[in-house]
This record gives C-alpha cells, sequence and structure tokens, in this order.
C-alpha cells in the first residue's frame, strides 16, 4: 500500500511567492486540518502546501516500532513530501526559504525526512515528534543543516512520543549543525500549546 501524492494548498499561489511552508499533518489528521493553523503562524506571505496522507495515516504502526513494520508506508510517505518539496522547488523557490511544520505522526515524518536529507532550509517546527524506529539509524542521516533553525516542542510524559527519543533527535540534529531549539511542557497532553505556536513564529517566522 502506497500514497497517492495529494497535495492541498492554501496562502499564496506557489508560482507567485517566495517562501513556501510545507505542513505535515497527524494520524487521523488531514491536510486542512493543519492547514487551518496557519492563521496563527506569521505566514501571510508565504505559498502553503500540506501533503494528505492516505485514509489520515502516514504509517500504521508506532514511529517507534521497527521500521519494516512500518513499509512499504513509510518510504511512499517520506517520498510525498520530498514530492512537496519537490513542488515548491520547481516552482522557483529555493531550498532555504522551504519551511516546514509537521505534528505528532507528521512531526516525526517531517524529521525523519530532513534528517535523511539534510541541507540549509529556511527552518522546521516539529510538535511531539522524533526519528522513526525501534533505533535510530544514524546511518540514514546525510548532510549538513548549515544552521537551519529547528524548534521541538513536547509534552513530558506523552503517550507517543517518550522523551528520550526527543532528546536524541535533538543531538543528532545538532551533530548535523542545525540550530535546535527544544521545548518541553510538564503533562501538556498530546497537543499543540499557545507558546509553541509564538515560539514557531520567533524562531522560524520573523
Amino acid at each position: 500500500m502506497s500514497h497517492i501524492l495529494n497535495i492541498k494548498t492554501a496562502g499564496i499561489p506557489l508560482n507567485q511567492a517566495e517562501k513556501a511552508l510545507i505542513m505535515i499533518h497527524g494520524r487521523g489528521g488531514s491536510a486542512q486540518d493543519i492547514l487551518s493553523l496557519s492563521q496563527h503562524l506569521n505566514v501571510k506571505d508565504y505559498a502553503l502546501l500540506a501533503p494528505q496522507a492516505l485514509n489520515h495515516t502516514w504509517y500504521p504502526f508506532s514511529f517507534i516500532a521497527p521500521v519494516e513494520q512500518n513499509e512499504p508506508w513509510l518510504s511512499s510517505a517520506l517520498e510525498m513530501v520530498e514530492e512537496t518539496v519537490k513542488a515548491a522547488v520547481k516552482a522557483g523557490i529555493k531550498p532555504e526559504n522551504i519551511y516546514f511544520f509537521g505534528f505528532s505522526q507528521g512531526a516525526c515524518l517531517t524529521l525523519e525526512f530532513l534528517a535523511r536529507n539534510a541541507q540549509r532550509f529556511g527552518g522546521a517546527a516539529a510538535i511531539i515528534g522524533g526519528m522513526i524506529g525501534n533505533k535510530i539509524n544514524r546511518d540514514n542521516y546525510k548532510g549538513d543543516f548549515a544552521g537551519t533553525p529547528v524548534f521541538l516542542g513536547t509534552s513530558n510524559p506523552d503517550f507517543h512520543v517518550p522523551i528520550e527519543r526527543v532528546y536524541a533527535t535533538a543531538n543528532i540534529l545538532r551533530e548535523m549543525n542545525a540550530d535546535v531549539t527544544e521545548k518541553v511542557y510538564a503533562n501538556f497532553g498530546h497537543s499543540i500549546n499557545e507558546e509553541e505556536i509564538e515560539l514557531a513564529n520567533s524562531i522560524l517566522f520573523k
């Protein structure tokens, strides 16, 4: 089973924009859901792109299940993110002007994609997520973020995402020269809070 490329758009038309924000929804969510969040972000002059997962799920099992259990969905999901990036680049938007915002399963997918394709991007916000696999396979991650700002926000505890994986993810991103800001909220629950939106705005969407 694989995903079908289905990109929902909002904001400035892609061929008129200088910046793009790629938004990746969580399990059970939708492209439209995550696009609606953009009204709280300082992205008035951005093209907004949100790929839609087949059956609202990027991969079937937990992100810390053995990777092979989540195949072929995971590889297909990573390809969907890549195709969304390519659509922005094809429209003339430079990678350093491409930004990412992912929540939960979408945050995990965003982080996994970025670490496998590290270069100077505009920035990324990943709310409640970490790199994918029962063990992190460092061999999968290549490139240099060249100072790309990355914001990681999470709750401790979180039912789906262990705090240890968030810290391990932050460490690898730093090794790859990302400028990482992490914020842990005690017992906040599995959702996005107002301060995380404010931090995303101040760190990424200045």
